[in-house]
């Protein structure tokens, strides 16, 4: 089994998905099948086959989470002592060598990830750049507008 890195944070988003899928995504499917069903020859019903792919959809997400949920290996960012360094969890405030661009990230699990509030995915070109660095290093990080080095100017575990 393939083992998950979330944030505390992110296996509580995942559960809650999972929960609302199995008590009310699922139950209102099934009802939408039986509703299809009612009205008759199911060989030309679109509502009936709507509710069948979106059934399927439902289905296949739960046991994604499940499985996801059952490998993951549940980090909280405030428990860590990494004595300064980089790793998963960590929230790490850079400026760009360049520009002068601050920005903030924290990083988290593939699943956890939306660049709008500052969760950047542990896979990602950059968080592979800082991994293992501390306060003071230089991370280069190869973006689609071409090589970047972002000064870690803080790191820490929240």
């Amino acid at each position: 089994m393939v083992t998950i890195p979330l944030t505390r944070r992110g296996a509580e988003k995942l559960k809650n998905e999972l929960q609302r899928l199995k008590s009310v995504e699922r139950h209102a499917v099934i009802q939408a099948i039986a509703e299809a069903r009612a009205q008759g020859d199911l060989s030309e019903n679109a509502e009936y086959e709507a509710a069948k792919d979106k059934q399927g959809f439902i289905e296949g997400r739960i046991k994604e989470l499940e499985s996801k949920l059952a490998g993951a290996l549940v980090i909280d960012p405030a428990l860590v002592d990494a004595g300064g360094k980089v790793v998963f969890g960590a929230t790490v405030d850079l400026e760009d060598e360049t520009s002068g661009t601050k920005a903030t990230y924290q990083i988290v699990g593939d699943d956890e990830a939306d660049l709008k509030l500052g969760l950047i995915s542990i896979s990602s070109p950059i968080a592979r750049a800082l991994i293992g660095k501390h306060a003071g290093d230089v991370a280069e990080v190869q973006a689609p507008g071409g090589l970047r080095h972002w000064e870690i100017v803080d790191v820490r575990y929240v």
